[in-house]
């Protein structure tokens, strides 16, 4: 392959689209959800650099309010500047947060790679703990959209609870068929709420084998018959409390761009 078609290969490696799909799983650690699907991403641009095969990347972001918690902010930064930072093509990786009030620590320990606690030393907590909040918090959430799927689909809750990871396996696009007893039947369910929570409860660290209970009660162990119900509820308060945050994010991005004269990717 030539120079110069090797050089286009590695521009489409990280045109707009590759960089924004990178981008994907990077969640608003309050909201649970993408920064992307948020409208979070202002411009991204990509330029060359001295290296024919590789690029700088600069990704500009903008939170729906200037007040948004540094520690917040500082996760979604750093996160971003992960995903980008790894894809193969780039050479150097900038990550800049606008009209936020700790903008200029941020960008700069960011980019710079300084620990939060180096920039934000009075700072509550630690960024580990305030991150491992939140993901037990949408697990939780996930975990009620994830039962909800199943009672609507026909399963008790005796079935439920006596499912394991290895029994959500067969998928098919956007439904998932889960066989019950001796396999002899099976029940379709929509596949995203059960592939969410079960990535948010792989990463909590409460799934410890393929065969033990799926669902979890808040402090990860199985969750037995007698209190599904309850836990449910519970679960249920947890994902309206996310919803909720999430509107009243919604509503500020949106004000908040049009103040500042940005329209939606």
């Amino acid at each position: 392959m030539s120079g110069a078609d090797s050089h286009q290969r590695d521009d489409r490696s990280v045109s707009q689209p590759v960089i924004r799909e990178a981008l994907r799983p990077v969640l608003d650690p309050e909201l649970d959800e993408s920064i992307v699907d948020l409208g979070y991403i202002d411009e991204v641009v990509i330029e060359p650099t001295p290296s024919a095969d590789r690029s700088a990347v600069t990704v500009r972001f903008t939170l729906p309010t200037a007040w948004c918690s540094p520690a917040f902010a500082w996760m979604m930064a750093s996160d971003a500047h992960e995903a980008v930072s790894t894809l193969s093509g780039v050479e150097t990786t900038e990550i800049i947060l606008q009209d936020h009030m700790h903008e200029d620590e941020i960008t700069t320990g960011i980019n710079t790679g300084q620990p939060f606690e180096a920039v934000f030393p009075d700072a509550d907590g630690g960024l580990e703990a305030v991150r491992a909040s939140l993901d037990h918090k949408a697990r939780l959430a996930r975990q009620f959209d994830a039962v909800d799927a199943l009672l609507k689909a026909g399963m008790t809750p005796g079935q439920i609870v006596s499912l394991t990871p290895s029994d959500i396996t067969d998928s098919s696009g956007d439904r998932t068929h889960i066989y019950l007893q001796d396999g002899s039947f099976a029940v379709s369910a929509p596949t995203e709420p059960l592939t969410e929570y079960l990535e948010m409860a792989n990463e909590e660290g409460c799934l410890t084998g393929d065969d033990e209970p799926l669902f979890r009660t808040p402090k990860g162990e199985p969750v037995s018959i007698e209190i599904f119900e309850q836990l449910h509820r519970r679960n249920r308060s947890a994902k309206v409390n996310v919803n909720g945050q999430g509107t009243v994010c919604e509503a500020l991005n949106e004000s908040r761009r049009k103040a500042l004269g940005r329209s939606d990717d």
